[in-house]
This record gives structure tokens, C-alpha cells and sequence, in this order.
């Protein structure tokens, strides 16, 4: 072919096909150099799960180029610029390599799994790519370790726990979650499909379609709509009561001492009432003798703690407490197409009174605890208890408090119980909770004070060693987002995985009014539990246990001054008697002087005889009226 005859098209062809090889020979090459680069980094880092390296991490890595994409920087030899591909595109199913692999094996679990999201790779410009053939989620047979949601506000831990409650669902696992802001109230919506959800859900390898959930909704104590959960005070019992009125460790003492005596005197504590009427019987005389022998009670302990009761009933806390009592293993129910009931205690209407609703879900878990039988590990728990606001139930907590929290979500694991706490940041729970917390599902955390970093910084020290600069991606997680440590089947934790969550499939608005009061009123617990009952308790056998005593009492004192009064009669009668008596016998002896100076010798003897006679007869006459009187007046019957 001549020098400067034109190539021909095979030949053009050809030699565009050997441009394309050399591109792709060299991306390869520039792949192998980075994750050799990565190996390097990693065999250089610290070993040890939870220890954070303090030098430059190295970028996540990057999943391989196009085979017909050119290297950086080359421009290519086809003509016009190449398409570029879409930033959510995935690779091809199976083409896995560097730390996906990683993260894929790590999440393959061999029982039921609740999938949570699809992993996030840097591309090291630009928005990070899902990779919908590496999907992060939790095993069910795991979930019963308990777990955390954190991050700050708006970033998505609301729409995460939502999805969570909708894919136990579907594995037909009942859930109970705390509905702050009535947000969940749109599971028992379908979800509105549009282009936005559907390119996200897609990119992610979520099968997403409108889906309505089986709901059922609770209120406490029948304000704001839902089926009233009530409890009685003898069962919320003292420690957790003390916390609702914020009572110091001396009166929350005092207050346990109250419960027991009621115990033992077999009085039950049902309503706020209840309790009122105790404390104010053992502050009376009759009562303050009941606790002498184990400790007594004082008075301004019993003022401050009355003052607080009043003040819950201002806040009209008071129709928590009461009958009937809530069965809190109505949680466990199952629909009839074998979905797991979502219990979404609906808390709008008390949103204002946070350490009151926190201790009344604390309550409801403990008493889940005391129902419930022991069944060790099972396939899938029997329920999955979300803790919303979890930071509400810790502020201000006693020691006693606390150490009871730990106890039973240490133990409610072999009941078949999973708890997830709910909360801004992983410092806002104690550390002895957080310690039985395997599973994390952790949002973006802001540090805007040096107290945010020092937060961020410990959380970070929490997770395994990964290749993630996590003190910086936390902080800079978008919306949906969330770095993701779970447990596996064997209880090791998976490694660390960014992760974007999937989309709920109900609506994420609030469902309309009509749509929850029709739920309730179809509800079968209506019957059971809408309507309150006051049962015979403390306040009225107290009432008339002072009502007999005040009887006996006024009876005892009604005798007493009846037997004053006698006393008294007797007294009188016995000086008026022998007044009289005395006065008599003046009469007689004066009668004796007028007849003896009348006259003497045998015509005044008949005389005499007859005065003497008459003398006789009046004093006889005096001492019947006498005797009379005396009598009338010892036993009551003188007329007056």
C-alpha cells in the first residue's frame, strides 16, 4: 500500500480494535497497582478490630473499568468522546473482587436474612456507586443480640427503621415501634411510586412495589387514637415509677417502702389514686405506727412525692394507670396471611412529657420479660422491639434504674426478644447497654463542638478495623445512608459496610386520620381495651378501713363521755341525797323539839303519839320520793 493511500475501512477497524485492547490492558494494570496499593496500606494498619489508625486511610476500593473504558487521562482513539456510564451502574452479577468480596461473604448468611441495603463503593470522584450485587443485611437468627440506630437528625434513621419493621413483616416477625412524630403510622399506607424511588430501589437491587402493611395502634391510656395501653401501679412498679417523677435515690426508697407495705396488707395499687390514698394513710395517726419497724416515712418525703403525683395528673398522665391492664404478649400477634403485626404505639399527643413515654416502653419490655417463656436461639425472634428516643430514657436515671435496663435486655435475649435502640448518638446510652448491642446501623454524625468530636471519635473506636477513614465518611453519609457492623451466625461481626438503605414500600407520610380511626375501630382489642374500669382497690378499702376506725373511734369517745356523764350523775345524786337526808333529819328533829315542848303527862300522849305517827309517814313518803330521784338519776331516766 502506498505511503500515502488512505487505510481501509477493515483496516481502520483493526486498528481501532488493538487501541481498545491496550486501553483496557492498561486499566487492568492501573487496577492491579491499586489494590496492591490497598494490601500495602492494610498489612500496614493496625490489626486489631475497634483501634482507629491515626495516618491517611487509603481510599475504598474502586471496582474494575469497562474492559473498553480507557485509562485516566488518555483520550480515545475511537472518534468522539466514549459514553460514560452511569454512576449507579453495577457491575456484572459475580464479578466481585478486593473488600466487596469481602463485604459479600461476610453478609451470606445460611438461615433467613433481613436485608437492609446495598454496599457503597468510592469512585474516588463523584457520588459513591451501589453495587446491587453485594447486599447488607442482618440474619434473623441474629437479631435477637439486640441493636443500635444512631445518627443526628434528618438523616434517615426513621425511613431505616420503618423498612426494618416492613421486612420482618414479611418474614413474619411482629414488631413494636414507638411512633414519636406519628411518622410510621404510613405503613398501613402503599408507598407512591415515582422515578426518583424507582431509580433509586433499582440501583440497589430492590424489588420495590406500593405495599400496604398489617398495623395495629396503640395509645397510652387512650390519648390521641389508638387502643389505650394501660397498666396498673403496683405492676409499673416503684423503680420505674420513681423515674417518671423524678424522685432522688431517698424518695424513690421511701416510695419502694410504700409498695411493699401495700403488698403486704394486700392492697392493690391500681390508679395514681390508689397510691395517694396509701401515702396519705400512713401519714395520718393511724397510719404513722405501720412503717415504724422498717423505717418509717417522712413527712416531706411523702409532701414531695404526693406534689409530683399531683403534678402527673395535671399533665393528665394519670388514665395511664388503671384496668384493664394491658397483656403485653398481644404484641406477638400474627396476621392472617402470616405477616408479623407492626405495633406502632402512636405518641404525638405526649410527645411533650419524653421521660414519661420512655419508661412506659421500658416498662412494657420488662414486663414482656416476666411473661414470656425461656426458648433459647431461635430461627427468627418472636418480636423486635424498637426503642425510639432511647437518649429520653437514660437522662437523669438512678443507678438502680440503669442496672435494671441492663438486666433485662441482657436476659430477654433467651426469651426470644430483640431490642434496637433508637437514638442520635452511640454515647447517648450507657455503656454497660451499649455493651449487648451487636448489631449498629450507624447515620451520619455531625461534630459542630469539641464534645460532637470527642462522641464521633469514640464511636469510631467501637467498629472493626475496615478501610474506611470512618471519622470522616460518618460525617459525611448522605440522607439514607448509614456504615452498617452486624453479627453473624457464628457471632462475629461482619465487616464494615457502607450502605445505602432501601426505600420503605409504604408511604413515608403520615397516614390520613381516617385510614387509623378506621384500623381501631375494626380492631378486635377495641372491645377488650377501650374502655376503663374502676376496680375495688387501695383508695376505697383505705377509705373504708379510716371510716371504721373513725367510727370505732367516735364510738369509744361517745362512751367514754357517756361514762363521764354518769360519773358525774351519780356524784350529783349521791350529794343530793345526802343533802336531803340531811335536811330530813333537821325536819325530824325539829318536829320532835315542837312536840316534846308542846306538853307532857298522859292527856298529851295520844298527841304525841299521833304527831309521832305523822312524822312517820312523811318521812317515809320523803324517802320513796328520795329513792326515786336517786334511782332516775344513776341510770339516765331523771326527766329534765
Amino acid at each position: 500500500m502506498p505511503d500515502d493511500a488512505a487505510p481501509s475501512p477493515a483496516e481502520l477497524a483493526a486498528l481501532k480494535a488493538a487501541a481498545a485492547q491496550a486501553a483496557a490492558e492498561a486499566a487492568e494494570a492501573k487496577a492491579a497497582a491499586a489494590q496492591a496499593a490497598l494490601e500495602a496500606a492494610e498489612a500496614a494498619a493496625v490489626g486489631t478490630a475497634g483501634t482507629v489508625d491515626t495516618s491517611p486511610a487509603p481510599e475504598p476500593p474502586v471496582r474494575d473499568a469497562p474492559a473498553d473504558a480507557p485509562p485516566s487521562g488518555v483520550p480515545s482513539p475511537v472518534d468522539g468522546p466514549p459514553e460514560a456510564a452511569p454512576p449507579t451502574q453495577a457491575p456484572p452479577s459475580g464479578v466481585l473482587d478486593g473488600y466487596a468480596a469481602e463485604v459479600a461473604a461476610g453478609y451470606a448468611y445460611q438461615g433467613g436474612t433481613l436485608a437492609l441495603g446495598a454496599l457503597l463503593e468510592a469512585t474516588g470522584s463523584g457520588d459513591p456507586v451501589p453495587r446491587a450485587d453485594v447486599q447488607v443485611g442482618f440474619s434473623l437468627a441474629m437479631l435477637n443480640r439486640h441493636g443500635l440506630v444512631a445518627g443526628a437528625t434528618g438523616t434517615g434513621k426513621t425511613k431505616t427503621l420503618q423498612g426494618m419493621a416492613e421486612g420482618l413483616s414479611d418474614a413474619g416477625v411482629p414488631t413494636f415501634v414507638a411512633d414519636v412524630k406519628g411518622d410510621l403510622s404510613g405503613l398501613a399506607v402503599p408507598g407512591v411510586s415515582g422515578e426518583k424511588i424507582l431509580d433509586r430501589t433499582a440501583s440497589i437491587g430492590q424489588d420495590w412495589e406500593p405495599t400496604t402493611y398489617p398495623v395495629e395502634f396503640y395509645s397510652l391510656g387512650g390519648l390521641g387514637k389508638g387502643i389505650p395501653i394501660r397498666t396498673t401501679v403496683s405492676d409499673f412498679g416503684p423503680l420505674l415509677l420513681s423515674k417518671v417523677l423524678g424522685l432522688n435515690d431517698t424518695q424513690e426508697s421511701s416510695l419502694g417502702l410504700i409498695f411493699h407495705w401495700a403488698d403486704t396488707q394486700g392492697l392493690a395499687l391500681l390508679d395514681l389514686k390508689d397510691l395517694q390514698a396509701t401515702i396519705a394513710y400512713l401519714t395520718s395517726d393511724d397510719g404513722k405506727a405501720e412503717l415504724k419497724g422498717i423505717g418509717g416515712l417522712s413527712a416531706a418525703t411523702a409532701g414531695v412525692v404526693l406534689r409530683e403525683i399531683v403534678t402527673l395528673q395535671a399533665q393528665g398522665a394519670d388514665v395511664f394507670f388503671g384496668e384493664p391492664a394491658f397483656d403485653t404478649t398481644e404484641l406477638l400477634r400474627v396476621a392472617a396471611d402470616g405477616r408479623g403485626t407492626v405495633s406502632a404505639l402512636e405518641l404525638p399527643a405526649v410527645q411533650d412529657r419524653p421521660a414519661l413515654f420512655s419508661t412506659f416502653l421500658m416498662w412494657l419490655l420488662a414486663d414482656l420479660y416476666q411473661d414470656l417463656p425461656e426458648v433459647g436461639d431461635l430461627d427468627k425472634p418472636k418480636l423486635v422491639f424498637f426503642f425510639d428516643e432511647a437518649h429520653l430514657l437514660f437522662t437523669g436515671a438512678s443507678k438502680e434504674f440503669v442496672a435494671q435496663v441492663v438486666q433485662t435486655v441482657r436476659l430477654i435475649r433467651s426469651k426470644g426478644v430483640g431490642v434496637f435502640f433508637v437514638t442520635q448518638s452511640p454515647q447517648d446510652v450507657p455503656r454497660d447497654v451499649l455493651a449487648q448491642l451487636g448489631n449498629r446501623v450507624q447515620h451520619a454524625l455531625r461534630a459542630f463542638t469539641p464534645d460532637d468530636a470527642a462522641a464521633l471519635r469514640a464511636a469510631v473506636r467501637t467498629f472493626p478495623t475496615s478501610p474506611y477513614d470512618l471519622e470522616q465518611l460518618l460525617q459525611s453519609l448522605g440522607t439514607g445512608e448509614a456504615v452498617v457492623t452486624v453479627l453473624t451466625e457464628k457471632g462475629a461481626p461482619t465487616p464494615v459496610a457502607w450502605t445505602r438503605v432501601r426505600a420503605p414500600r409504604s408511604s413515608m407520610e403520615p397516614a390520613p386520620e381516617a385510614v387509623i380511626d378506621g384500623i381501631v375501630a375494626g380492631s378486635p382489642l377495641a372491645a377488650r381495651y377501650a374502655v376503663a374500669v374502676d376496680n375495688e382497690s387501695a383508695y376505697e378499702l383505705l377509705t373504708a378501713r379510716i371510716a371504721a376506725q373513725q367510727a370505732a373511734a367516735e364510738q369509744a369517745e361517745l362512751a367514754e363521755q357517756l361514762a363521764k356523764e354518769q360519773e358525774a350523775a351519780r356524784k350529783e345524786a349521791d350529794r343530793a341525797a345526802k343533802k336531803e337526808s340531811a335536811e330530813l333529819e333537821k325536819m325530824r328533829a325539829k318536829l320532835e323539839r315542837d312536840a316534846a315542848r308542846s306538853g307532857g303527862g298522859s292527856r298529851t300522849a295520844p298527841r304525841k303519839s299521833t304527831a309521832s305517827s305523822g312524822l312517820d309517814k312523811f318521812l317515809g313518803s320523803m324517802a320513796t320520793q328520795l329513792g326515786r330521784e336517786i334511782t332516775r338519776t344513776v341510770f339516765g331516766t331523771r326527766r329534765r
